[in-house]
């Protein structure tokens, strides 16, 4: 199980790295935004990374909360019933593959599990507009921390696939690795925001990383159990 459990935090990095386009659409206006209400002048790239890297702060540790109340749920469930393993490891697969389609443009399931957290995000969207403009770290951390509640299929994918860890520890380890696959993008969005446009645009780039993340959800299939 340890090596299996290595392998799980550098594919969950690649996972969030390679749905990067989709983060770009989900949060990158709102870390662009970040970047633009921040005054040119003196110490500006120090300003601009403090706020960056405190709204993606709080988003990251928004993913690691969301999957440690999770896993608290599917670990004492599994210790408890054994046969519930193939059926998250299923439903963690389906959901992968679903965004490797969205992903890839060939269909837009993942919408309708996406509406799944719309409840909650109904509750917390207003929340977030007491706090913009944003004016300090602190509050951009706020901000990026209810901003992570937002419904988001690669989220949710990955969540299915962190609930398959043995312990809560180690599932939301498996969030923060995803997490922090997705902050280089997110990073450099202010900075390079035409460039990473253009990307999230490129039909063969989309496609790629819609196949690799596909395989990823095959890949956890359970297909031995199920048979």
């Amino acid at each position: 199980m340890s090596g299996e459990l290595l392998l799980s935090y550098p594919s969950a990095f690649l996972i969030g790295l390679l749905g990067s386009t989709h983060c770009l659409g989900m949060c990158g206006g709102i870390s662009a935004s970040l970047s633009m209400a921040i005054p040119v002048g003196r110490g500006f790239r120090l300003r601009q990374a403090a706020m960056l890297l405190a709204f993606n702060g709080g988003r990251i540790g928004s993913y690691v909360a969301i999957a440690t109340l999770i896993a608290l749920l599917s670990t004492g469930a599994a210790q408890q019933w054994v046969q519930l393993a193939p059926l998250l490891r299923t439903l963690a697969g389906v959901l992968l593959i679903l965004m490797g389609l969205s992903m890839g443009q060939w269909w837009q399931g993942i919408r309708y599990v996406e509406k799944v957290g719309a409840p909650v995000w109904k509750k917390l969207s207003p929340l977030t507009k007491r706090l913009i403009p944003v004016q300090h770290p602190l509050q951009a951390l706020a901000l990026g921390a209810l901003w992570g509640w937002l419904p988001c299929g690669l989220v949710y994918s990955t969540l299915g696939w962190a609930a398959l860890q043995p312990s809560v520890p180690q599932a939301a380890t498996t969030m923060l690795f995803f997490g922090l696959g997705t902050l280089p993008s997110m990073l450099i969005t202010g900075m390079a925001a035409n460039a990473l446009k253009r990307l999230q645009h490129n039909r063969q780039f989309r496609q790629l990383t819609g196949l690799l993340l596909i395989a990823f959800g095959l890949w956890t299939l359970p297909l031995g159990a199920l048979h």
